[in-house]
Formats: C-alpha cells, structure tokens, sequence
C-alpha cells in the first residue's frame, strides 16, 4: 500500500459481495437479515430450521451493495436433511466475503454456539464479524459481560474478530453501523444485482416458506418440522381482464405421517381454511396480486430420512 490520496466520497470504488449470518436456531439471523433490508424477505419463526433455503437480502447504498446469504442454521445432524444442510452451510462459508457470527446477548455462550465457532476457526481467509444481536433484552452489565466472553472464545479457538459489534433489529439499534462495518470488507466491484431488487429467491419458494410459516403456526409442537411445502404451479388466470388479474397457486403441503393430517387440517377443515386465508393475505403483499390458493395435505412417508422424497421436495 503505497500513500493515500485523499478522496472524494463519489469517486471512492463501488464494493459489492456477499455476507452470512451463522448462529445457532433463534440467534436472530434472519430477524436481522430483514432489519438491513428494510422488508420482510427471509421467513422468521420461533422455531429452528425454517430457513431451509438460501434467502438473499440485498442492501442497497449508493456506494455499496451488501448481498446476504442467509445459510440455514448449523446444528449438530441428525437426519440425512440435516447433514446436507451442514454441506450446503460450509459450502457457503467458503465462498462469502464476510461472515457475521450471530450470539443473542440474553443467553450464555453454549455449546452449540461453541460448536459453530470450533467450525468457523476452520475457515482461515473469510473475515469474521461476532455480532450480539437481541441488546435490548439485556442491562449493559450483562452485555459487557458477552462482549468479554466472545473476545475469549475467540483467542480460545484462533479466531480473530474483525469487529464485535453490539444489535439489536429489534429497536433498530447499530443496525446501519454493522452495514458500515460489513461494507469495508468487500471487494471492489459494480452493483451485482439491480437496484429494485430485495431478493434473488424465486418466488414458488418464497410463496412455499410463507405457506408453510402459516401451517405451522399453533402446531409447532405437535409438528415441529415435519412440515415441507411445494408450490406445483403458479399461472395467471385466463380470460381475466387486465385490470383484475387473478393468480392461481397449487400447492401441496407433505407431512411425514397420515396421523398429522388432522392436526394439518383441523375439525371440518378448519384450520387448513385458516392456513390458506392467512397465507393468501402474506402471498398477495409479497407478489402484488390477488391470488386463488389450492392446498392440498399429502403424506410423504418419513421424508426427512428419504433422500429421493428430499431430492422431490427441493433438497
């Protein structure tokens, strides 16, 4: 590096790349995902492993653009779904600029969380961002302490953090600094996407997410994630005029056994009327259209261990 010229901010490079956010389940990934971005775009739930595919948030700024891979949550695996969701996470991890490690201040550094780190160590060239998300549930005393314990878990394992830096998307608190400090680390590079966009997610997947973020909504506990949803078809309407579109969406909702079809449906199938209403309202925001939904409850054995019903349903 030779002596810095001074210069303006408008003739300064444009940098543009991509980031991912890592944390063990509920570390606020995406909830912070959708706070950089300003709109809703990976789908948030209080229940791990609904992120089952690569949700990009793009942040647009006059001198940079922030491209967000949200990879799905790295836990220890327990089916074949989770040991090639691993795959798809160290895959990713490779190829980013920058990685944001994502530790909720409200809870002790634990074992998943050591997990994680012990795997990021691994990976020697990407810079690495700690970042405390959820501030605003915790005093200052509580939150130095983190601060002090991720600085330690970082000398403990080799990893030297770029930056820890303190969020919360809730409150919108330091959420615009962490895109400043991410921002640096990218290389220099045009635009990679065009200046509307949000989301490079087709949207059959996104419309499946929202579907299945409506299904399990009251039953997680009944069905945690036996759950999966594929969009078989989206067509115009024909014969519509122009100014009334209507969009036709057929989907199917898989579980794992006949027995969940009625907790699926609900009694006179009520609850599946409510699915389908309360998705169809999310689906028509998100696509900008009126909408027909045809849902339909299918039972694919065991798909979770079954890598042919897995390669079917899109993993």
């Amino acid at each position: 590096m030779g002596a810095m010229s001074v210069r303006t901010e408008s003739s300064a490079a444009h940098r543009a790349g991509f980031a991912c956010f890592v944390g063990r389940p509920n570390a606020g990934k995406s909830t912070l995902t959708n706070a950089l971005v300003g709109t809703k775009v990976a789908i948030t739930s209080n229940r791990p492993q609904t992120t089952r595919h690569t949700v990009r948030g793009i942040v647009h700024r006059p001198e940079a653009q922030l491209v967000l891979v949200d990879t799905p949550g790295l836990h220890k695996p327990r089916t074949l779904l989770g040991e090639r969701l691993n795959d798809v996470v160290r895959t990713t991890w490779s190829e980013v600029d920058v990685i944001g490690f994502c530790l909720p201040a409200d809870q002790k550094l634990g074992p998943g969380d050591r997990y994680i780190a012990t795997e990021l160590a691994g990976i020697k060239k990407t810079p690495k961002v700690a970042i405390v998300t959820k501030t605003d549930l915790v005093d200052s005393k509580a939150l130095a302490a983190q601060l002090i314990a991720i600085d330690q878990l970082g000398k403990e394992l080799g990893i030297e953090w770029a930056e820890i830096i303190p969020v919360s998307a809730v409150g919108d608190t330091q959420v615009a600094l962490l895109a400043d400090l991410l921002v640096p680390m990218l290389p220099e590079s045009p635009p990679l996407y065009p200046e509307g966009d949000l989301t490079d997610e087709p949207e059959q997947v996104m419309v499946a997410e929202l579907i299945r973020e409506a299904a399990l909504e009251g039953v997680r506990d009944e069905l945690p994630h036996s759950i999966a949803v594929v969009v078989e078809e989206m067509l115009p309407r024909e014969d519509r005029p122009a100014d009334k579109p209507l969009l036709d969406i057929h989907a199917n909702v898989y579980i794992e056994r006949p027995s969940q079809k009625g907790i699926i449906i609900g009694p006179k199938g009520k609850r599946l009327k409510e699915v389908g209403s309360k998705s169809r309202k999310h689906i028509e925001a998100l696509l900008g259209t009126p909408v027909f939904l045809d849902l339909h409850v299918k039972v694919a054995k065991d798909w979770q261990r079954d890598p042919k019903q897995l390669r079917k349903l899109g993993f």
